[in-house]
């Protein structure tokens, strides 16, 4: 069951996840791009180097990813749209290599442009791969699926989640992309990873003791140190509150999350509504918490462009557990439709809330 959970562990592990990913960067936005280093293309016309004058997204993904089945369509849509754009799909972090050509048989026409896998040394994982290694590993990004914009100088012009990519794609395409401007900006963001590695070094002991206030404490200090980590400590912060059993301040903290560090992320608001007004957790919110969650998700599919399946089931969830019954078939309704083509359509748990949703129970 595809679930959208927010644990204090697996808050936890995101944390320490962002932090160790950059620790290795060296491999940022303005550098030369490596080399295509792959084993094979097991779809479209092979491509061996950059060509000066071109540009080209390469786009890391998996077999066994259910986020690259999502982004998959939208970049065969980008790819459409951008005929003088070269689009590589390069496999990385496979367990099985022979998955591969088997995948992209599978996807037909949604996954239509060129496709390659990575070349991994006899005997070595997928992790070994030369393009996991140069690329992913080397620009610290710690999860697929990830894409490279590479600019008409062969230089790396952006890197980021495919399904953010559209708007970057277009402003370097226009010549409207300031790569210097954009370095400076990469630059900052890695700044920022270390001072979250030294963050988490600093919490880790009293989070293992249990002393979930000390951790809010630490956390306090830093977000007014620095207000630009609340973004990334937020959501952590509010499981501690959470996790002490401390109800308004969480809800007062998710409206200002809400209405700050996180009003631009999707995927954050997402992340600390669901697990509020999940209709399967076994216990209900505090009316303050739903409140909140409501404010949170109907802002996260503001940002999507009422589009996401997910979020619209998280919305739909939040007016169900807000008593609004009404809206919750409606919006449950939206997210079965824009599931269809994606790895949530044969999500059960979509049309059984729908039913739940419309007995009222």
């Amino acid at each position: 069951m595809l679930k959208k959970v927010l644990a204090i562990a697996a808050a936890l592990a995101a944390f320490a996840l962002v932090s160790s990913a950059a620790t290795a960067a060296g491999l940022n936005v303005g550098d030369p791009a490596p080399k295509l280093t792959v084993k094979k293309f097991v779809k479209g016309t092979p491509v061996t180097k950059f060509e000066k004058g071109k540009l080209y997204v390469v786009e890391f993904w998996a077999t066994w990813c259910g986020p690259c089945r999502v982004s998959i369509p939208h970049l065969t849509e980008l790819q459409k749209k951008h005929k003088d754009v070269t689009f590589v799909g390069v496999s990385v972090w496979e367990k099985d290599q022979g998955l591969i050509q088997p995948f992209v048989t599978s996807m037909g026409d949604k996954m239509d442009y060129r496709v390659a896998e990575d070349a991994v040394p006899a005997g070595g994982d997928g992790n070994s791969g030369a393009m996991a290694t140069t690329w992913m590993t080397a620009a610290g990004q710690g999860g697929i699926p990830t894409a490279f914009i590479i600019d008409k100088e062969s230089k790396v012009a952006w890197i980021g989640h495919p399904m953010t990519m559209e708007q970057p794609l277009d402003k370097i395409i226009a010549g409207k992309w300031d790569i210097k401007v954009e370095a400076e900006k990469s630059r900052k963001a890695a700044a920022m990873t270390h001072k979250l590695q030294n963050l988490q070094a600093a919490f880790i002991p009293a989070y293992q003791k249990k002393d979930f206030a000390k951790v809010v404490s630490i956390l306090d200090d830093a977000i007014v140190s620095d207000p630009e980590m609340e973004t990334q400590v937020g959501p952590f912060k509010l499981a501690m509150l959470q996790q002490m059993g401390k109800t308004d301040d969480a809800a007062s903290y998710i409206m200002k999350l809400t209405d700050g560090a996180l009003k631009d992320s999707m995927e954050g608001l997402n992340q600390i509504a669901w697990p509020l007004v999940d209709p399967d957790a076994k216990t209900k919110a505090a009316p303050a918490l739903i409140a909140a969650a409501v404010k949170a998700a109907i802002r996260a599919d503001e940002l999507a462009g009422s589009k996401d399946p997910a979020i619209a089931d998280t919305l739909a969830a939040a007016y169900f557990a807000d008593g609004k019954m009404k809206k919750a078939v409606k919006t449950q309704e939206r997210a079965i439709l824009l599931a269809k083509g994606t790895q949530f359509e044969k999500e059960p748990s979509f049309t059984a809330h729908l039913t739940r949703y419309q007995s009222g129970k």
